[in-house]
This record gives structure tokens, C-alpha cells and sequence, in this order.
């Protein structure tokens, strides 16, 4: 059995960066003086200007780089953004990609995949159905799988996030990361382990993690809401799990409704489309969910853009004040 501390500790997750350099982007840090009436410092973690729009694909450029990838090429399973970024990496490192996704998959997210040269399948109504799918074709083409979060290169390269958010802002207190099947908050916490406070962040209706420490093992729940397709696992990694148990302070839930509100706040503030699952670790700040500290140093990974652009919810009233803002660490690179 792997030990997650074997493999996915700050010591491989530096290798990972070293590896992955050139081919993921620096991506920038925005601090406002604005914090919607929590008492803290907030600091934005721009995660959605990344290649393929999300956080994965450190992973999937991790992961592909690590192996040896066969005439087959590479196959996954995704709600659809680990499918782009695999795709996308696939396609930047002249290899076949094949990806299967369920029906609840947006339509603009599986464009994307296609745009970037891969054979799409659109098979389940869930992620774990397209999953299972994915498995057996891998088992009959022996094409590379790349899981999206129970892989630990996978977790390695989500974990640079972690490494690079440091290096742009070292007096964090906390860091607030949305969950799905927890890869970026595996990686992002082996890096961390008891330096900063990590903190999950859940819908109500995907909340693996959270019934997971509950219960004190991974189990299965089930998956609805606005942000399903990106954070909809309906059980969370094995290889992360233990890794959360340590280091991950606690996990907390938003509604629907609060993620449509961070949604509307990204936009209406910063002119950021964040997509649910993108914008639901903001959600846990602006509801009061999470409940920081007076002068806390909070930093929020914006993770994922691949939304809709008709699904942003815009009919709440104008602020009348534009927020001061900051942004660092830029240098995007290519």
C-alpha cells in the first residue's frame, strides 16, 4: 500500500515544480483592501488564468511528464476541467488523448476538449459512471490513465500551487481551497502541512471530504448542486484522504446560493467569470462560513474559470466603490 508521505511531501512536490517549469503558467496573487466586512487581509490566488483554465493542469504536465506514455496515449475521466487539462497537455506534449465525461458536463467545457484535439465520450450521468467507463477502454487500448485526483503525480503537481502561493505570499495565516475529490487540497496541504492553516471548502450538495473525516474513512455520498461538474466526486481520494486527516484544520459548507453570490462578486468587483466550483472557496469568506480571526491573513484560490458565460448571475445592485487592489507575481509565462 502507499504511504502518501512517501510521495507527496514538499520535498517531491519541488521536484514537481522543477519539472513543470515552462509548461504551467506563474499564475498571479491580487490583494484587496475590500474584504466585504470581514476583518481580515485578503489575498485572490488567480488560479483561473492557468492553462486549460483551472489548477489541473499542474497535475496532467506532472503526471505525463513523470511516464511513459504508450502509442495509446493518455485517458481520463472529468467533469471536464482535468479532462482539458489533460487534453491540453497531451496535446503540447504530441500525445493522444481520450476523455470521458458525464452527461452533466457543461457544453462549453466539452468544446474545450476538443479544441485541444481529443476524442471526447460522453458516457454516465456522474463522474464516478464516466470513471468506470474510462478504466475499461484504458484496460482494452492501453492508453495511460491519468486519475484526476487519487494519483499521486497528480497530487505532486497540484501541490506546486501550494509552493508558489508561498513564495507570493509568506505571512498567510490560512489558505481556503475548494474540494471535489481533493487533489488540490492533498497536494496544497502536503506542501503546507502545519505552517498555514488549510481549509476545505464544500457545497452542501458535494460534500465528500466533509463526510469523509466524519465518518473517519473515505465514503460515498451523493453529488448535486450548481457545481457538480467540477466538484462532484462522490467519494474522496484514498491517497489524500490521510493527508487531510493531518493537516487539513477543518472543512466547511456553502450553499448554492452563497456560490452564486461569489460568482456575481468576482464579476461585479474584479470582472473575473470564476465558475461555481471556481468561485466557491471565495463563497465560504463573503457567507460567513468560514469565521476568521481579526486581522487574519486569508488567501483564497480563485481555481477555475470554465463556466458559461450566461450562468454568471449579475441582477444584484452596483457597488458604488471600486475595490483598491494590488496584484503581484505577475509574469504569466507562456
Amino acid at each position: 500500500m502507499i504511504n502518501p508521505a512517501d510521495v507527496i511531501n514538499p520535498t517531491n512536490i519541488q521536484e514537481a515544480a522543477h519539472r513543470i517549469q515552462g509548461y504551467v503558467r506563474r499564475t498571479p496573487v491580487l490583494t484587496a483592501q475590500e474584504t466585504f466586512g470581514a476583518p481580515i487581509k485578503l489575498a485572490l490566488k488567480l488560479e483561473f488564468l492557468q492553462h486549460a483554465g483551472s489548477f489541473k493542469s499542474r497535475g496532467a504536465f506532472h503526471c505525463i511528464l513523470r511516464s511513459q506514455v504508450p502509442e495509446a496515449g493518455v485517458i481520463a475521466a472529468s467533469g471536464g476541467n482535468h479532462g482539458a487539462a489533460v487534453a491540453y497537455a497531451a496535446q503540447k506534449l504530441g500525445h493522444r488523448a481520450e476523455i470521458f465525461v458525464p452527461t452533466i458536463s457543461p457544453p462549453n467545457k466539452v468544446e474545450r476538449l476538443r479544441q485541444y484535439g481529443a476524442t471526447v465520450q460522453i458516457i454516465g450521468n456522474n463522474y464516478n459512471e464516466a470513471l468506470a467507463a474510462s478504466k475499461e477502454r484504458a484496460q482494452v487500448s492501453g492508453a495511460l490513465a491519468i486519475h484526476a485526483f487519487d494519483d499521486p503525480l497528480v497530487l505532486a503537481g497540484q501541490g506546486t500551487l501550494g509552493m508558489e502561493l508561498e513564495e507570493q505570499e509568506p505571512e498567510l495565516d490560512t489558505v481556503l481551497i475548494a474540494v471535489g475529490g481533493g487533489g488540490l487540497i492533498g497536494g496544497v496541504a502536503a506542501w503546507y502541512q502545519e505552517r498555514v492553516r488549510v481549509v476545505g471548502v464544500e457545497p452542501e450538495k458535494s460534500c465528500s471530504l466533509f463526510k469523509a473525516l466524519e465518518a473517519g474513512h473515505p465514503v460515498e455520498v451523493d453529488v448535486s448542486g450548481v457545481a457538480a461538474d467540477s466538484l462532484g466526486a462522490r467519494r474522496v481520494g484514498e491517497l489524500m484522504f490521510p493527508i487531510a486527516q493531518k493537516y487539513v484544520s477543518q472543512v466547511v459548507l456553502v450553499t448554492d446560493e452563497q456560490i452564486r453570490e461569489a460568482q456575481r462578486i468576482l464579476w461585479q468587483n474584479y470582472r473575473i467569470v470564476g465558475e461555481p466550483g471556481g468561485a466557491a472557496a471565495l463563497a465560504a469568506v463573503l457567507s460567513g462560513a468560514y469565521k476568521p480571526q481579526r486581522n487574519e491573513r486569508v488567501g483564497v484560490v480563485v481555481c477555475g474559470a470554465n463556466a458559461e458565460l450566461t450562468s454568471i448571475p449579475v441582477t444584484a445592485p452596483i457597488r458604488t466603490s471600486e475595490p483598491t487592489t494590488d496584484v503581484r507575481a505577475a509574469g504569466l509565462g507562456r
